[in-house]
Order: C-alpha cells, then structure tokens, then sequence
C-alpha cells in the first residue's frame, strides 16, 4: 500500500495508518510518505517500529513528520519502539520523552517505558489521551493506571512475576477486554502449589466479564491456575482457551476438578 502512493498528496484532507505487525521500514517508508501529505487536517497512526536505533518521541514527531503539515488540527496516535539496549545506546527516562511533547499542540499525551529481557531491551509506548484504539501489545506490570475503555485486545509480557493484583488493576483498566495473552514463565508468589488445593482465596476473585479468549500457551503454569480456579477468577463469556495441554490436564486434575468447571464448561 505504501509503495503505490506515488507523488505529491496535495489533494489528501484525512489519512490513518494501523499496523498491528511490527516495522523495520518506519524512516525509509512511512515517514516519506507523510511528508507528502503537506495538506492534510487529521491523522491518525498506530505503529509498533523495531530496531530504528532510537525511541520515536515528541521532537521526532514535530521536527520529521508534523512539522509539513501546517493544516493539521487532529492527531490521534499509538507507536512503540522496541529497541535492543546497549552501552551507546542514549538512556531516556520516562519524564524525558514526555518533555517533548510539550511543542505538539493537539491534546493531551503521555508516554511509558519498559524494560524486558533482563534489562537487554526496551519498549517505548507514546500515545494520545484519550486512547482511542482498540489493541495494545507488550505491555508490563509498569502501565499507568489510565483507563482504556475501547481496548478489547490485549497482551502482556514481563519476567517478573504478575501477582494478583495486576492482573486486578487490569480488569479495571481494561473493562472491555475481549483477548487477552499473557506471556511470563515466572511463578506467582502463591504459597508452594497453593493452586493445588480448592481452598477459598483471601484474596478477592477477578472478574472479567467481556473476556472471550485468552491465550496462555507461553505462561507459568501458576497464570493457568489464576485463571482457570474460580476462587480466584470469574470469566462468565470464555469461549477459546490456549493452553498447554499437559499443564491444562494437571491444573483440573485430569479434567475432574469441581473448581475448575465452571470457567472449561
């Protein structure tokens, strides 16, 4: 698509872009073509940009992309940069990317990084307030607590445990969610097999009640538990369950366990 956009876009009022695939083309493709759109009035991005060698932030946007589009009244954004972490590689806080923000006049921003692989890695979300989407991707147990009312598909990531109480924070954050993949092969700080015994939990029980597919193949088998007992989830509209079979089989005791019933049925 962006190949066949050949010549000047003079004409173009309205333009959106989302691509849920990560890129490596952001600077050699899609930056050029929004350059040629010098007349347009509202844009709407969703990227997700791998190894450009540095997070995309409010300077970038103004000085490559918006500042040749003088017409421009609406922009409604989501880009992360993932990016390998080493020693040249120039360290920014939290508070430094939304510095630079200050200069794009099109409503309120905000911005979060996170860390995985053992600190070899990092992930930089910039997005629009309100969000506006309705997918996000590789997000840790650092996301602010913002309410994303139109995501209905989400995935997690850390590699450190997600403990209850995360998992709380998203079914409030998150209250429309329909897909949900969780990707942690840590253990929850549960007492040792806690999840073994059908005691009730102290705990209070999460619910979820739009949630109609979730995705536990790259899990502990600890997060199968969380969601699959009962005592600690509710999930009255699961329809599509991924899961490791032989972590299934011995969570719901071979497919007989009272506890787990109600959320397999």
């Amino acid at each position: 698509m962006l190949l066949s956009l050949q010549g000047e876009l003079h004409n173009l009022k309205c333009f959106s872009l989302v691509s849920y695939d990560v890129t490596m083309d952001y600077d050699d493709l899609v930056v050029p073509l929004l350059r040629r759109m010098t007349h347009l009035e509202k844009l709407t991005l969703y990227l997700r940009i791998l190894h450009r060698n540095a997070f995309v932030d409010g300077t970038h946007l103004q000085n490559e992309i918006l500042d040749y589009m003088p017409q421009l009244h609406t922009f409604k954004f989501y880009i992360s940069t993932q990016e390998d972490i080493y020693s040249s590689f120039p360290h920014k806080s939290n508070s430094d990317i939304e510095r630079k923000f200050t200069n794009i006049r099109y409503g309120q921003m905000a911005s979060i990084i996170d860390s995985f692989r053992g600190g070899n890695a990092a992930i930089c979300h910039i997005y629009s307030l309100p969000f506006t989407f309705s997918r996000l991707e590789m997000i840790t147990t650092h996301f602010p607590m913002i309410v994303f009312d139109t995501v209905t598909y989400l995935s997690v990531y850390d590699i450190i445990p997600m403990e209850h109480e995360f998992f709380i924070r998203i079914s409030q954050i998150f209250p429309i969610l329909k897909y949900f993949s969780i990707e942690n092969n840590r253990s929850l700080s549960f007492e040792r097999n806690e999840w073994e015994f059908d005691k009730n939990a102290s705990c209070s029980i999460i619910e979820f009640p739009h949630l109609i597919s979730l995705d536990v193949m790259c899990a502990n088998i600890d997060y199968i538990a969380q969601f699959l007992l009962e005592t600690k989830a509710h999930l009255p509209c699961l329809t599509e369950l991924k899961v490791n079979y032989y972590q299934l089989k011995k969570v719901t005791m071979n497919f007989t366990r009272d506890t787990t019933r109600r959320s397999c049925c």
